[in-house]
């Protein structure tokens, strides 16, 4: 049995060649694969493909490869510039730096010998005061007013024994203070030495000086960038915290008190430097003077 002939059907399908099953879809295949595109798009596509300035063309590919080009070009540049830049000011900063520092440490310099003589002043004048109240009986009792009113003020040195409590970073060869606030190694900051002023006065001190500085009622203890500042003079570590009193009162005292967990909790977990020793003599200077804002001199009766 043969397949059946059909002489007229497109394609050219030779005499006595089977149909294939598929062939009534060929006109739909050869649409999606393009080859029944008419002559004249095909024409105008040639056309267009050869154009320089065509999507793909040689043209079209050198601009967008010029472009890249120069944005590359442009980035190299300015990160140069920048690096210069940045060169260039580097020596800059230094040297403004250094003179900064030079311009503090003879600040510093200039304020430490108009404090001494600010003392010799201070002690000259009360030796004068003193014989002046010697003289007569009421002097006597003047003078010992005014004794009691300048310890209470801190406008007169204070002798006697003490506790000295100090507090340093951690070393800087301790792995284990690294890990620390901030992100750094174990600091001491002001708000510990407030803590530590404010927990020896609660232990009964009579006088209290940070680093040979002595504390008033408006003393401030505060920081400027990573330095620790007492009425605005900077301290260098370590930090000793000296309290006038008798130092077995003073230390039973402060031990086991908030301020003293707080410190011992810093040394554990910062390491952070912090001791406590008593000391036979102890000699903390006077305070400077306090200018008064708002309070004024009572006016005695009948003047």
């Amino acid at each position: 049995m043969t397949a059946r002939q059909d002489p007229g059907e497109p394609g050219g399908r030779a005499p006595g060649r089977p149909r294939r099953p598929d062939a009534s879809m060929s006109l739909l295949a050869d649409l999606l694969a393009g080859k029944l595109l008419d002559p004249g798009y095909a024409e105008a596509a040639a056309r267009r493909a050869r154009r320089p300035d065509a999507p793909g063309g040689p043209l079209r590919r050198g601009r967008r490869g010029g472009g890249v080009l120069l944005v590359l070009v442009l980035t190299g540049t300015l990160i140069a510039v920048a690096g210069a830049e940045v060169r260039r000011s580097e020596p800059v900063a230094a040297e403004r730096r250094s003179r900064l520092i030079d311009e503090i440490d003879a600040r510093t310099a200039e304020t430490d010998a108009l404090r001494r003589r600010l003392d010799r002043l201070r002690a000259e004048t009360e030796r004068q005061r003193a014989a002046a109240l010697a003289r007569g009986d009421a002097g006597h009792g003047v003078r010992s007013r005014l004794a009691r009113a300048a310890a209470a003020a801190a406008a007169a040195p204070a002798t006697g024994e003490g506790l000295v409590v100090t507090l340093d970073d951690s070393p800087r060869d301790d792995p284990d203070g690294l890990a620390a606030r901030g992100g750094a190694r174990g600091r001491v900051y002001d708000r510990d030495l407030q803590v530590l002023v404010n927990g020896l006065w609660a232990a009964g001190a009579e006088a209290i000086g940070v680093n040979g500085q002595r504390l008033t009622a408006t003393t401030a203890i505060r920081s400027a960038g990573e330095a620790i500042l007492v009425d605005y003079r900077p301290l260098t570590r370590p930090y000793e915290v000296t309290a006038l009193g008798d130092p077995g009162r003073l230390r039973d005292a402060f031990t086991g008190s908030a301020a003293d967990r707080r410190l011992r909790a810093l040394e554990e977990r910062y390491r952070i430097r912090y001791g406590t020793r008593g000391a036979p003599d102890v000699r903390l200077p006077a305070a400077g003077p306090v200018r008064l804002r708002y309070a004024v001199p009572r006016e005695e009766d009948g003047q």
